[in-house]
């Protein structure tokens, strides 16, 4: 549910500015009201491979992947890279610096013992970041998301890269499956008041390139997860932030896992269950048993970085444990996203991110 921090941009941007920024409402201000913008409504017709493009219109929209990754050696990584797009005004882009776009992108990876992350940020429609459709190619500075394959088909085969002082990656991510879309039919809901983004996901990829860490390089590779979501509100003014999970079953089958957290009343619970065909069922509260375990203290801050997930009906009884717990993105918005383990009745692997703590 990569609902994300490209919104506070709006609020960033301002503040170097001569206006006051808005009162942020919700976590990173995803609660703001955004009447101006497109909304989010049920029974959208997705098309592809346009929706792989930016959405003029919406106000905040994000391309985001994450590898689970190991070496001949067995030795576990997690890669991450997002690029988030942020409007300032529900107009379409236009080239120069008059664009209302702001971008930003994150890049992380992750072993055992180490963490790093970095970020880039951007203005639109001077060249320095976006994204293109014919053919498909997304990036920031010298950080790059670009297809291999035909233009009908370009998440079949893409090149992803990113550095910084003490990292980089360079994965080719494949894929022959369908892509999934989340929800009901791409509307993901995010409260009981209706809140929702637009959200499909490629749980398929298979992952393969080199890593580099602290001056050591690896040849690594894994199945990797890419989720596609925009929207304009996609958080009540009382959600404090939320527990999202991206996990690759042993048996082929695929889990996303989310919960929105209120300053009071229950979390928004609800997820999607993906057989080892791409075939989806939405899973609603009633459908999962989630609730977090150990916790550990990462800046400060008490995270709860082993988790009890339990899914009646598909048979699924699982404990999630951390790779590294000090995956702590310390960013200008800053979050926990990490590699994790799975072990019970499925073993796996997967991701889990955690906002607001």
């Amino acid at each position: 549910m990569r609902i994300k921090l490209a919104a506070c941009l709006l609020a960033l941007w301002l503040s170097g500015c001569d206006q006051s920024p808005t009162t942020e409402k919700g976590f990173a201000g995803l609660g703001n009201q955004a009447a101006a913008f497109t909304p989010v409504v049920p029974d959208r017709v997705f098309s592809f491979p346009t929706d792989h493009g930016p959405h003029d219109g919406f106000r905040i929209e994000w391309w985001y992947v994450t590898a689970n990754l190991k070496d001949v050696q067995g030795h576990e990584f997690g890669a991450q890279w997002t690029l988030f797009r942020s409007a300032l005004k529900a107009t379409p882009e236009v080239a120069g610096w008059e664009s209302p776009t702001i971008w930003l992108g994150h890049a992380a990876v992750t072993s055992a013992t180490v963490h790093h992350a970095a970020e880039r940020y951007a203005r639109g429609g001077v060249g320095q970041a976006g994204v293109s459709v014919a053919p498909f190619n997304a990036w920031i500075d010298d950080w790059a998301f670009n297809s291999q394959a035909s233009a009908d088909n370009p998440l079949a085969d893409l090149q992803l890269s990113a550095r910084d002082k003490s990292f980089s990656y360079q994965l080719r991510l494949t894929s022959t499956r369908p892509l999934v879309l989340q929800g009901d039919n791409g509307f993901s809901q995010k409260s009981e008041q209706g809140q929702a983004s637009y959200y499909y996901s490629q749980p398929f990829f298979q992952a393969s390139g080199t890593l580099e860490i602290d001056g050591k390089h690896y040849q690594v590779s894994g199945p990797a997860w890419l989720d596609r979501e925009w929207s304009s509100q996609p958080l009540t003014a009382n959600q404090t932030g939320w527990d999202w999970f991206s996990l690759h079953l042993d048996s082929g089958e695929q889990v996303m896992l989310y919960r929105m957290r209120h300053k009071d009343g229950e979390p928004y619970l609800t997820g999607t269950w993906i057989d080892a065909q791409g075939q989806t069922q939405m899973l609603r509260a009633d459908d999962i048993r989630l609730v977090p375990q150990d916790t550990a203290t990462v800046a400060g801050r008490k995270m709860p970085v082993r988790w009890s997930i339990q899914i009646p009906g598909k048979h699924l009884d699982i404990v999630i444990n951390a790779l590294n717990p000090n995956a702590w993105m310390g960013l200008r918005i800053p979050y926990w996203e990490g590699p994790v383990r799975l072990s019970g009745s499925h073993g796996g692997q997967g991701y889990l991110e955690m906002t607001g703590y």
